[in-house]
């Protein structure tokens, strides 16, 4: 294929216009291998150009490994993906499994080096100690690193978020992708580049020094609590309302009391897509909950791109909305699971009246019907999912279950319109409801700005911040002030208090709590004090809402791993300490990674007994070793709430100090079949230079029978290697 584009072009620009014609080729292949054949002609091509990208700057604080990389020395004779992101960009999120796949097909050692070049949007997000809290968040496991004055953006003329630059063993740039949803591309480019230049004897098999990110939560409950929601009981009865709280980093959702009282955990600390009852269910990194009643939940779980429903007295988990692909529908319609959706990032509950035809010339006999709001961040929408038939805005029949667009055409713009789906959103995140003006606020992150969409016909327009420029998303800042003149950075959460009539919003990315006069539109910012007079300093505050008295607010300090309690009488704060109720097991883990059961089986009598059960551990590699300083963990899993451990979850310090404990087994049926305990392990090992996260369980097997003792004494090895796991009797 011919690389030849006018002299005048830079690289980029070169680059990016054989793609484009590589592209075109490849549409109009016919099978694989025909696809195949072109790119290996075109990296022919490519490759006898010879140039090669600048190496990154020195001083640059990278994340995942031990040292810094260089294309001179520890890259050379890799196929490098140099991903361009920043961490507020959800179209950079929605890469990140496409990442994690690749890597998986293709190890470092296989030639494949993933980088992510973090290249900042927000003046919060060049601060290195926040990358690092995203690349905990986000699960990031290849090298990343800080280019907080976008050096290499800049020279290499990027253009967009996200953008991969696919480069040979030489840094030698052979492809560009940019946006999302491009997978098939980049697995073929990248298999292509590795085959071309293994034939030419060019990749070379070392390792990286990885070194993952490791805990910054250890001290507390909460992983990144992203939202919190008071329930609607709390709007009857003062004295006992629930709050809802999306511990997304632990992919689970909590609902707890004012005092902190864990009263149900839902889901687990490992990300999954299951529905069931509240110790199977699973989410990926919920973000926006809202109740619907006393005891319906709804939660918009995020990276599995679904609506779910928690049922708190079935304790039971159902998703309504998403298969747990992302989607790129813009308009929707269908019903229930059929209708796919992309980052749902925060939900809440309008109860309005049915627009019955027959009833409308009398409004107030109309029935009332509850419709879920979704911000639909991925798509840059405002999309509604309706419980029951109703007749809504023009009198327009929707089915019950149907899910669809409402606001916002899709384009990342702060257009305001008075027509709905002529609107445009960028990114919305936060949702609140003010239900007497029949006005939904959201915070739409990308343009810094808060605004509403009226409930009664669709209209769309500005409340504060942002630009009147519809397509100026750079206008943010940290200003008071009235609608324009006021400056927001990347806002997440709001919340409305019908007692002051404000707005309340987490300004995000200027670690700050903001109001803004819902009749003014005047902006200012709160300062809450601690019980030592001291100023608090929030850190990515995502989320919030109020108690029934409005005299309360409670705020998802997102990267403090915490919910504070600001009483708005005297601007005081405290934290809420989040207590599990006797009987939970507050700090059990998940069965994390692949289970390793022992063969054998526990034999208990009928009436029960006791398991006294000691592990010994070696390694099946002589060179590794659990790593210095980091979190060892380990956790039990009973196969009921009604089995008992003298301790369900701890550290280890040493492998050779081995672990003990006593399982106590209640009464049971003989003619019951085996069931199955874990042993949950979270290690973080090293092999030479080299560290590495382990997770796996030990798989126990018991059972009720006559030939059962009451008290049985067992000892097992735990051989662990770098890929494997083998479980013996001593």
């Amino acid at each position: 294929m011919s690389s030849s584009s006018p002299d005048s072009q830079d690289m980029l620009d070169v680059l990016a216009y054989n793609c484009s014609k590589l592209s075109n080729d490849l549409w109009e292949a016919s099978n694989l291998n025909e696809k195949r054949k072109l790119v290996a002609e075109y990296l022919k091509s490519a490759d006898r150009d010879g140039k090669s990208i600048k190496d990154f700057k020195e001083d640059l604080d990278w994340f995942n490994v031990t040292e810094p990389l260089s294309f001179e020395k520890s890259l050379r004779g890799k196929i490098v993906v140099l991903d361009f992101f920043t961490y507020c960009c959800i179209n950079c999120m929605h890469i990140l499994p496409d990442l994690k796949r690749l890597e998986h097909l293709y190890s470092i050692e296989d030639g494949l080096v993933v980088i992510g070049v973090h290249s900042a949007k927000f003046a919060n997000e060049k601060d290195s100690a926040n990358i690092r809290s995203a690349v905990q968040r986000y699960e990031i496991s290849h090298p990343v690193v800080n280019d907080n004055v976008s050096s290499m953006w800049r020279n290499l003329r990027i253009q967009c978020w996200p953008s991969l630059l696919i480069l040979g063993p030489r840094a030698n740039p052979l492809f560009v992708i940019m946006g999302e949803g491009h997978f098939d591309d980049l697995k073929l480019y990248v298999s292509s580049a590795l085959k071309f230049y293994k034939d030419k004897g060019s990749i070379l098999n070392h390792s990286l020094s990885i070194n993952l990110t490791t805990s910054l939560t250890e001290s507390s409950h909460l992983q990144f609590p992203g939202k919190i929601a008071c329930s609607y009981r709390g709007c009857d009865n003062n004295d006992n309302p629930l709050y809802a709280i999306s511990d997304s980093g632990n992919h689970r959702i909590l609902v707890v009391n004012s005092e902190g009282t864990v009263l149900h955990r839902v889901g687990g600390k490992k990300p999954g897509f299951v529905d069931g009852d509240f110790r199977r269910a699973r989410f990926n990194a919920p973000q926006g909950v809202a109740f619907q009643s006393d005891s319906i939940l709804f939660v918009a779980d995020n990276e599995n791109h679904a609506i779910r429903m928690i049922d708190l007295n079935a304790r039971h988990v159902t998703t309504v909305v998403g298969t747990g692909k992302q989607g790129c529908d813009r308009i929707g319609g269908k019903t229930g699971r059929d209708q796919v959706i992309s980052s749902p990032w925060d939900v809440a509950v309008y109860r309005t009246r049915d627009l019955d035809m027959s009833f409308h010339s009398d409004e107030t006999k109309a029935q009332l019907k509850d419709v879920v709001f979704i911000a639909m961040a991925g798509i840059h929408q405002i999309w509604a999912l309706f419980l029951e038939d109703t007749i809504w805005w023009k009198f327009k029949k929707y089915a019950a279950n149907s899910c669809l667009a409402i606001a916002g055409n899709g384009r990342e713009e702060n257009r305001n319109n008075t027509y709905p789906n002529n609107a445009a959103f960028a990114q919305p995140s936060g949702l609140a409801i003010n239900k007497e003006a029949k006005e939904l606020y959201l915070a739409d992150s990308e343009s810094s700005s808060i605004r509403k969409v009226s409930l009664s016909d669709g209209k769309v327009v500005s409340v504060a911040g942002g630009d009147r420029n519809p397509l100026d998303l750079f206008s943010f800042g940290d200003v008071d002030g009235k609608q324009y003149s006021a400056k927001f950075q990347h806002p997440l959460g709001v919340a409305y208090n019908s007692k002051d009539n404000c707005i309340y919003l987490t300004d995000t990315y200027n670690h700050k709590i903001k109001k803004i006069n819902a009749t003014t539109n005047v902006a200012t910012t709160c300062s809450f004090y601690e019980d030592d007079g001291s100023t608090k300093q929030f850190n990515e505050p995502a989320g919030l809402c109020l108690d029934p008295t409005g005299r309360y607010l409670y705020i998802a300090d997102t990267n403090n791993h915490q919910i504070m309690v600001a009483d708005l009488s005297d601007m005081s704060i405290r934290p809420l300490k989040i207590r599990f109720a006797s009987g939970q097991e507050s700090d059990q883990m998940d069965t994390p990674g692949e289970i390793h059961a022992y063969e054998g089986t526990f034999k208990v009598l009928p009436e029960g007994g006791k398991v006294q059960l000691k592990l010994e551990f070696g390694y099946l590699e002589s060179n590794i070793k659990l790593t210095d300083g980091a979190p060892q963990k380990w956790s039990l899993s009973l196969p009921s709430d009604k089995w008992r451990c003298d301790t369900m979850s701890g550290t280890i310090g040493s492998l050779n100090d081995g672990l003990g404990f006593t399982i106590v087994i209640p009464k049971g049926s003989e003619q019951q079949k085996p069931v199955q305990g874990t042993v949950n392990f979270r290690l973080n090992l090293c092999a030479k230079d080299v560290c590495f996260p382990k997770e796996f369980a030990v798989g126990l097997n018991f059972v009720h029978d006559v030939t059962g003792a009451t008290v049985i004494k067992g000892s097992l090895m735990v051989q662990i290697g770098r890929r494997s796991v083998l479980v013996s009797r001593e």
